[in-house]
């Protein structure tokens, strides 16, 4: 572990924490979208890839979202929200379980890593948002669309028009953060929550996952060969086959 890297990488068996650290705010530069992507993408390789704890350093920012002193012109801005944009894709399509654990402010790109993530963890002092369109900018197109599909259009639409920042209790209230606890017991529960989820079976979690996440996007074709496909590959798991089994001999008894 290197604590002047800007993402801190620590495995512990099927767990993988990762925590964002720039200080004082944890401001997300291109170095730190890289660095998660790169280190998202190899986990995803991986033939059973760890669940993910996301966190941020110290107890005040998850992460401020964009470091917005990177942008300043076209030429820097625009490959930067194209690895950005790929990184919320590799958090969509990432085939085991993502958890935030959030300490304090989680806004702007931040918050689309809260919308991306399969379960959020926070503290009561944690405050979410999307402020930039009072600050001339705008978060990314496939971050908006989430916050519609996972918020509602209603509290999407107020989070975004208006860029005002919500507390932890109404950010539960509209489904972008899934539970509450003390501060001190943000990481312990992030990583017991990762860590129930990663006993579901793989295989079938990863085709939950992408149904809830992916299915949207697709059309009727596309949808039924997911079906099919994700069919053969469960029926010949011997650990879904087991579980089935389980399933039938209680209904024998």
């Amino acid at each position: 572990m290197n604590k002047d890297e800007v993402l801190i990488v620590e495995r512990d068996g099927n767990m993988v924490s990762m925590t964002m650290n720039r200080p004082p705010a944890n401001a997300v530069n291109f170095e730190l979208i890289a660095a998660l992507l790169q280190a998202i993408n190899a986990l995803s390789a991986e033939e059973s890839s760890p669940g993910i704890v996301l966190t941020g350093s110290g107890d005040r920012f998850f992460s401020a979202g964009g470091d917005i002193k990177e942008v300043v012109g076209i030429e820097i801005a625009a490959p930067r929200i194209k690895v950005f944009h790929a990184l919320l894709c590799a958090m969509e399509s990432y085939p085991a379980p993502i958890v935030c654990a959030v300490r304090g402010y989680a806004v702007g790109g931040a918050l689309e890593f809260l919308l991306f993530a399969d379960y959020v963890v926070a503290n009561p002092e944690s405050k979410i948002g999307f402020p930039e369109i009072n600050h001339g900018l705008l978060p990314a197109t496939k971050g908006m669309r989430q916050a519609v599909r996972k918020l509602g259009i209603r509290e999407a639409r107020g989070l975004l028009f208006w860029g005002d920042l919500v507390d932890a209790r109404k950010a539960t209230d509209i489904g972008a953060i899934d539970e509450i606890v003390p501060t001190a017991d943000v990481m312990g529960r992030a990583v017991e929550v990762c860590r129930f989820l990663c006993g579901k079976d793989r295989k079938l979690f990863a085709a939950i996952k992408r149904s809830l996440n992916l299915t949207g996007q697709m059309n009727d074709a596309s949808l039924e060969a997911m079906t099919v496909q994700d069919l053969s590959s469960y029926l010949t798991e011997s650990s879904s086959a087991n579980a089935r089994a389980r399933f039938l001999s209680k209904g024998e008894k």
